[in-house]
């Protein structure tokens, strides 16, 4: 056995390796990235990873891996789970005959998401069991028991870190790995694997009446859910949660913790040990009441006085993160204990210190060089004088919001751009309308949105904003990089010749850097009618080599208008009492300042 200090995901992937996991499949996003990342990097050479082209798929690949008695993985944020509904709703009904684990990372705050949707909502609606880690450590082992659990019950399994557990580090006693039997192979049997209407009936039944009953017997006894403590008022939590209680209480006894590791189906029978002899219990969880919501219904069944505070009594932030701050004011008044209790377990003394300045604001902003703040500024030079309106998507670019750029008028889920331009065309056609889109969101979602347009002849300009890898989320590759995750170099699959064989009216690839061809190809389209594309291809600045030269501000030439900061505002241009300067550590040489000074002042 041997210690290693390793990110929370890096331990999810570690421990499905252990657990014999043989096909890991899955599509990038902030907090899971790592996971598949992670068993790609300690692959002990028998395990199938794959970036696969959206979520759904990569769910549909795993579901398959596991029909033939193969463990496998599907890795996904909480956002991605959305578009994966579809099969994960018959899945639950066909089931599994090999462990089949669906990693769903989710994102309280929400840090890097559209939503602070709750999985172990989803696993209730889905009628899936749902593990809920508290920290790496137990994330590394709770998701070998994850796969026992599919397997015995032949059930897909949610496994639901939050932020904090994928993106925190901890010390994890590495195990051997044992031999596990090679699977058994697909077994041909239409009345398993098809879903049918009469077996969907008949498997809904088994559901309700012996599989979701079982697994709560099952969950009572669970090695990870625990009761401890003792009083006339508890405390149910869970996750990362769990870990804000234990600190905020502070070695104080006198109230009973009742800690939830698997809150779907709910291990009934530990609960209703946990409410025997209590008064109120309050629920500290992230981010639905679910805990709370089960306490109720529990209690309603049982005809229990016992009163349960939470969320939905407002007692308990309804939106956000928790925090150890936050969990501590609420277990303060909650518990009602004399001052001083409930303190951190080292003081520390502020007279020790300096007074801590406020931290700078810094929004997120394109980076210097970025292809895409020259592809959004000769768009909008194109549509000055014409009322246009600009749909946005998913990934970098939702960025060309920010000013002087202001170019994302609407922004609602990956690939979104696309269809929600055809709407707005169709109540307002007299506008100009684009959508714009990332190369691998193109791949992702954007294919179906463009089938759409040119079916139901839309009238729109498709701009695919091209730098040949998934930037957002750490540089995966996708099908338009001819690299797989197993490391194999394929065919890239063209995007112009998918455009054409849609039937999309015009397709042209332009270097967006090139600002008058640019402008140019976009003033030309936006007179074509129909679904046209503009592909704005330039690698991702983040990979490329440092440039053999930068700008630079001919000072003699600069009359100090600001021009450049105030068209494009690359964070390489730098305004310091009126002048105007290039930090030679930021600029990529891209050229594009060059194009936009009118008096000439910037040079290479």
């Amino acid at each position: 056995m041997s210690k290693q200090f390793i990110m929370g995901n890096e331990a999810i992937g570690l421990g499905a390796i252990k657990a014999g996991v043989k096909l890991v499949s899955g599509y990038p996003g902030t907090p899971s990235t790592e996971v598949l990342e992670a068993v790609a990097k300690y692959n002990p050479g028998h395990v199938y990873v794959e970036w696969s082209a959206n979520e759904k798929a990569g769910l549909e690949v795993a579901a398959g891996g596991a029909y033939t008695g193969a463990r496998t993985m599907a890795t996904m944020k909480q956002v991605g789970l959305n578009v994966a509904t579809d099969p994960l709703m018959s899945l639950s009904y066909i089931g599994v005959k090999g462990g089949m684990v669906i990693m769903v990372a989710d994102d309280p705050g929400p840090i890097s998401s559209q939503t602070e949707q709750d999985t172990r909502t989803f696993a209730s609606y889905s009628k899936l069991p749902v593990f809920d880690p508290v920290s790496p450590e137990e994330a590394y082992e709770m998701i070998g028991d994850a796969f026992e659990i599919s397997e015995k019950y032949s059930t897909p399994v949610l496994f639901r870190p939050t932020t904090r557990v994928c993106h925190g580090y901890a010390t994890i006693d590495m195990e051997k790995r044992p031999e596990y039997p090679a699977p058994e192979g697909f077994i041909k049997d239409s009345n398993r694997w098809v879903i049918f209407p009469k077996l969907s009936y008949q498997n809904h039944k088994k559901i309700e009446l012996e599989r979701t009953p079982n697994i709560s017997e099952e969950f009572s006894s669970y090695r990870f859910n625990r009761i401890k403590g003792s009083g006339s008022k508890g405390i149910i939590t869970g996750g990362i949660s769990y870990e804000y209680v234990e600190e905020a209480l502070n070695g104080y006894e006198g109230v009973k913790v009742f800690k939830v590791a698997t809150p779907y189906p709910f291990p009934e029978k530990l609960a209703l040990q946990f409410l025997e002899g209590l008064d109120e219990v309050i629920a500290i969880e992230e981010l639905d009441p679910v805990l709370e919501r089960e306490l109720l219904l529990l209690c309603g069944k049982y005809h229990l006085p016992v009163k349960i505070r939470g969320k939905m009594t407002r007692d308990v932030q309804c939106a956000g993160e928790n925090s150890v701050e936050s969990v501590r004011q609420v277990l303060g008044d909650y518990l009602d204990v004399e001052e001083g209790v409930l303190i951190p377990a080292m003081p520390v003394k502020e007279q020790q210190f300096s007074p801590t300045p406020d931290l700078p604001i810094r929004p997120p902003v394109l980076c210097a060089g970025c292809s895409h703040r020259a592809s959004f500024y000769a768009v909008k030079r194109a549509m000055e004088g014409r009322e246009a309106v600009f749909c946005g998507d998913i990934g970098c670019y939702t960025l060309g919001n920010a000013k002087p750029l202001d170019m994302v008028d609407t922004c609602l889920c990956m690939g979104g751009g696309i269809t929600v331009a055809q709407g707005l065309g169709k109540i307002e056609p007299d506008k100009t309308y684009f959508a714009f889109a990332g190369d691998s969101t193109f791949f992702a979602s954007g294919i179906m949105g463009i089938v759409n347009a040119v079916y139901n002849q839309a009238n729109l300009i498709v701009c695919v904003l091209d730098n040949s890898t998934t930037a957002m989320t750490g540089h995966q590759p996708h099908p338009g990089t001819g690299k797989t995750m197993m490391g194999q170099v394929v065919d890239k699959i063209d995007i112009t010749k998918v455009l054409e064989g849609i039937g999309v009216a015009e397709v042209v690839t332009v270097n967006p850097v090139d600002l008058k061809t640019s402008i140019d190809t976009v003033r030309r389209l936006a007179d074509v009618k129909g679904v046209k594309a503009i592909i704005f291809k330039y690698p991702c600045v983040a990979l490329s080599k440092k440039p053999d030269h930068v700008c630079r501000i001919n000072q003699d030439k600069c009359v100090k208008c600001q021009e450049c900061i105030k068209e494009i505002g690359c964070p390489a241009l730098v305004s310091s009492d009126g002048d105007v300067t290039i930090d030679s550590a930021l600029c990529t040489g891209c050229g594009l300042c060059t194009q936009v000074c009118s008096v000439e002042a910037i040079e290479y």
